[in-house]
């Protein structure tokens, strides 16, 4: 149940019966039994990308690996999105916000160097006028 509320966002019970669209009585009857139904933590790891082992067993990397039949380069790129992805799931909204505001902050800045470097080459090329 813990990961379970990882995964989703939630830190209460109740949060938690929501986020799985389940009603509190089953959560509960869940908690009692110690046990969830594998069909919905194997439909939960597929849509987040979360490893099953991890989620079952608490073992193992949090996000599962991915496979695709393209280059190394690519792969690399994808399973560091799949990260970023999954990580970013698990942070509530205000990080969300912090981050999202961080990430555009830092884009406002390559824009503005750009510029800059951009104005620089063309002041370069200017010949100084000689006072006579």
């Amino acid at each position: 149940m813990a990961r379970l509320k990882q995964v989703t966002g939630t830190k209460t019970d109740a949060s938690l019966s929501s986020a799985l669209q389940i009603s509190p009585q089953t959560l509960s009857s869940w908690k009692g039994r110690d046990s969830t139904p594998y069909s919905l933590c194997v439909e939960i790891a597929q849509t987040r990308g979360i490893s099953l082992d991890w989620l079952l067993l608490g073992e193992g990397p949090i996000l599962r690996q991915t496979v695709t039949d393209s280059s190394e380069a690519n792969q690399e790129s994808t399973t560091r999105e799949n990260t970023i992805l999954a990580l970013w799931r698990l942070l509530d909204e205000n990080d969300r916000c912090a981050i999202q505001n961080a990430l555009e902050e830092k884009q406002r800045l390559r824009d503005m160097e750009l510029r800059l470097s951009e104005m620089a080459a063309i002041l370069a090329t200017l010949k100084p006028v000689n006072e006579t």
